[in-house]
């Protein structure tokens, strides 16, 4: 049974993000947890008030908290009425990226489904939003970040964007695999190059083991020059290529790095108009990226 946590804010935009992991996993059992941190302002000093109306502040607002989630899945299971699906609710006085690395440790969670927002959708994500620091802090599973007003579309389409310098473990690309698995789906390798520079030896040996492992899944191979920045070329890829789902590993030195570290003024194009899927860097199975060595350890086997 998958186990997938779902934070909210109780807002349109992480309503959004719940509606889509409903349909994308309505076929799927699965154990949703839902979680909202609330952090009260607690007022101190002989003038400032503790309580309103007899209640205690940091009581009141874990309350509504509470009442908050127990009417969200009221309104989960009024729209889907799915068997498949159970719910368990986590309200928590707690910084929202702590709280989201403790239950994914303590539950064994596999994914983590939220919410962007904001008219500059992913711009705002690699500025500093909740999104990033819990892609930041979260190493153990991957975050699939659905935009503010994208409508479910089943991915049919998906593109794994990489430069192929990183040999890729099985566990890593288990997510992608899995997905093109549901929804027999095509996966389009994408690589940004830049100029007119052929893959190195390193390059074309992780691209190999890459096909190896997708082997028995339609997959295409595409080499796109670099536009004004990475974002915006793989933003256009996306549109140009109706992709459903854009994924990526975060590693250092890796496209989402790099997309993080681009200035506002050349990702102010890339808006993010697709769920993006943000895979950790999660192993390399006694596989370094960088090794020879180990490479030919791998060929051998």
């Amino acid at each position: 049974m998958q186990k997938i946590l779902i934070p909210t804010d109780f807002s349109d935009n992480a309503w959004n993000a719940i509606d889509y992991a409903m349909q994308l996993f309505r076929n799927k059992e699965c154990t949703f947890y839902l979680l909202n941190t609330y952090t009260p302002v607690i007022p101190s000093g002989r003038f400032m008030a503790k309580m309103i109306d007899g209640v205690r502040i940091v009581d009141a607002v874990r309350d509504s908290s509470q009442e908050g989630l127990r009417k969200t899945v009221e309104r989960i299971q009024s729209k889907y009425r799915n068997p498949n699906h159970r719910f368990e609710t986590v309200s928590s006085f707690n910084l929202l990226t702590e709280e989201v690395k403790d239950i994914v440790d303590s539950f064994g969670i596999h994914l983590v489904v939220t919410g962007t927002k904001g008219a500059s959708g992913i711009e705002e994500v690699f500025m500093g939003s909740n999104t990033v620091r819990i892609i930041k802090n979260t190493k153990k599973c991957p975050i699939l970040a659905i935009p503010q007003y994208f409508e479910f579309v089943t991915p049919t389409e998906i593109a794994f964007a990489t430069d192929f310098n990183r040999f890729y473990s099985d566990s890593e690309l288990e997510p992608l695999l899995e997905l093109s698995r549901m929804f027999d789906a095509t996966i389009r390798i994408v690589h940004v190059q830049y100029g007119i520079k052929a893959l190195s030896e390193l390059q074309q040996f992780n691209l190999n083991m890459l096909r190896r492992y997708l082997n028995g899944t339609e997959h295409y191979v595409h080499t796109v020059s670099e536009l004004n920045s990475v974002s915006q070329t793989l933003e256009v890829f996306s549109q140009e290529l109706n992709i459903h789902l854009l994924a990526m590993l975060n590693y250092q030195h890796s496209y989402m790095e790099q997309m993080t570290r681009e200035p506002i003024v050349k990702r102010t194009a890339f808006h993010t108009q697709i769920p993006l899927l943000v895979i950790p860097e999660l192993g390399m199975d006694g596989v370094s990226p960088n090794n020879s060595n180990k490479v030919e350890e791998v060929l051998k086997h």
